[in-house]
């Protein structure tokens, strides 16, 4: 299985069987990402919340491939809503795919469309698939109930924002790791606007000195996990 990620909170899961997963597709108006919405292709695409740099390019690459929406229960029903085929799920709740399982979780944030549309719950979520485990933590704030979560769910990879402001800082998020345990932890959610602007080498000397393993990935690069 391969993870790329395109900076932000994008990425793409490739399993081993070639089914294309993408999460947080922003590519149009993302300043950071190296890539076009062009160069892209999804079988399925998850997103954690409605916000314009989450949604992002969905609904393109959605029309394009005819991909299938995989979100909150609201979310879902408002990407329905625009001639779409997706799957309603909501928090706590887990479902298994053709190509693994999908379950989501709590995340502090907010979530409304673009177009100013309720999107229901913000949402992290984890995704299980060919034997290893990812937590998208998507945009939110330190919470206690991440050690639950990687109790209940063993992590493999934890994604997870470092840019403050609209989501943890760097200390907030090396506690989060703290927190769920992953074997590696990976920061997002940084640089893009100066607003969030982190130094992803400091969080990662700092959860080091606490013991984790941790990954920068660059913009575009893709990892085998």
């Amino acid at each position: 299985m391969e993870l790329t990620y395109f900076s932000h909170s994008a990425f793409q899961i490739k399993t081993n069987d070639g089914i294309i997963i993408l999460i947080d597709p922003f590519f149009t108006g993302n300043p950071t990402c190296p890539i076009s919405v062009e160069e892209v292709k999804a079988d399925y695409i998850v997103l954690t919340h409605a916000h314009g740099d989450h949604i992002g390019d969905a609904f393109t690459i959605a029309k394009k491939y005819k991909s299938k929406f995989i979100c909150v229960n609201e979310l879902a029903n408002y990407c329905a809503d625009k001639g779409f085929e997706a799957h309603n799920m909501h928090i706590g709740g887990g479902y298994n795919f053709d190509f693994g399982r999908v379950k989501f979780t709590i995340a502090h944030h907010g979530s409304k469309t673009p177009d100013g549309e309720y999107a229901g719950e913000p949402a992290g979520v984890i995704l299980t698939i060919d034997g290893k485990s990812v937590y998208h933590t998507g945009d939110t704030g330190l919470f206690y109930d991440m050690k639950l979560i990687g109790e209940m769910n063993p992590i493999d990879y934890m994604l997870l924002p470092i840019g403050d402001n609209f989501t943890m800082g760097i200390d907030d998020a090396v506690k989060a790791v703290e927190l769920a345990n992953p074997e590696t932890a990976i920061p997002i959610h940084y640089n893009t606007f100066p607003v969030i602007e982190a130094d992803p080498m400091e969080f990662k000397s700092k959860v080091e000195a606490n013991g984790f393993n941790c990954k920068v990935m660059k913009y575009g690069e893709t990892i085998e996990l």
